[in-house]
């Protein structure tokens, strides 16, 4: 890889680290009473335009959402860190794929915005998706199956956290060793509160799959609605914070992760 895709890659590294930090502050603030808001990947960028030169704070960060695309889609079908393609290496690859795909829209959405005026439009886009799924012919099998995905997301979260995946990625880019700790504290709290979001979003599909009610389901936001009605303010804001140290986390690893070939 070029030393100008290599520089493309990281930005947009750094990229879904500073819509994640964004996330986790501006949910954290809400969690307080402090202003803010609970807020998704589409929060952020509504965020992003309505302030002093919006339009351009959305420009930039779609470029450095396109920059992530690319390094997934690079990761998925050059496969630089020699995944293979056994049935391990092909799922994974897929997920890279799937991954591209769902920053691709949230960098369609920043760049709709900008001609918009920093206004989205309408929204509730995944429960629309969920309420056409239910009214297809076994649309509570499809959405039930989505909720699936994402509970296999959100346990893969977990494996990353705790069976020491990233951490020999971390070591490899020979820190100093207390800030080396430091980082791994990090990413092992983002991990874990990524996948705990995730799995109540999973949670959240499969009770609109069994109740066949679009509006049981939810993102991101309605996943943190659902743990601070159920768990409470204290509980809210830990996550948050979590999300914020994952994309901290982001930021490290697009400064010091080999991304050659």
């Amino acid at each position: 890889m070029n030393n100008k895709k290599e520089k493309f890659a990281r930005f947009g590294i750094s990229t879904k680290g500073f819509v994640y930090c964004l996330i986790g502050a501006l949910t954290l603030a809400a969690a307080f009473g402090m202003g803010g808001k609970k807020a998704d990947s589409d929060g952020v960028l509504s965020t992003l335009g309505d302030q002093p030169f919006g339009q351009i704070l959305l420009g930039i960060t779609a470029l450095g959402l396109l920059g992530f695309v690319f390094w997934r889609f690079y990761q998925a079908i050059v496969d630089p860190e020699d995944i293979g393609s056994d049935f391990k290496g092909i799922i994974t690859r897929i997920g890279y794929s799937l991954s591209a795909v769902f920053y691709g829209l949230l960098a369609f959405t920043a760049l709709k915005m900008i001609f918009n005026g920093g206004n989205q439009g309408s929204g509730g886009g995944r429960e629309s998706a969920i309420s056409t799924l239910l009214s297809k012919p076994y649309g509570q099998v499809l959405v039930g199956i989505l909720g699936a995905i994402f509970l296999g997301k959100a346990l893969y979260q977990f494996y990353r956290a705790y069976s020491g995946k990233f951490k020999k990625k971390v070591e490899a880019a020979e820190l100093d060793n207390k800030v080396e700790r430091w980082v791994l504290n990090t990413g092992y709290v983002g991990y874990t509160a990524r996948g705990i979001v995730v799995g109540v979003i999973s949670y959240l599909t499969f009770h609109a799959a069994f109740t066949a009610d679009s509006d049981s389901a939810g993102g991101t936001k309605e996943a943190f609605s659902f743990l601070q009605n159920e768990f409470g303010t204290i509980v809210l804001a830990i996550i948050a914070a979590g999300l914020f140290a994952y994309g901290f986390f982001m930021f490290v690893k697009a400064r010091y992760r080999s991304i050659g070939i």
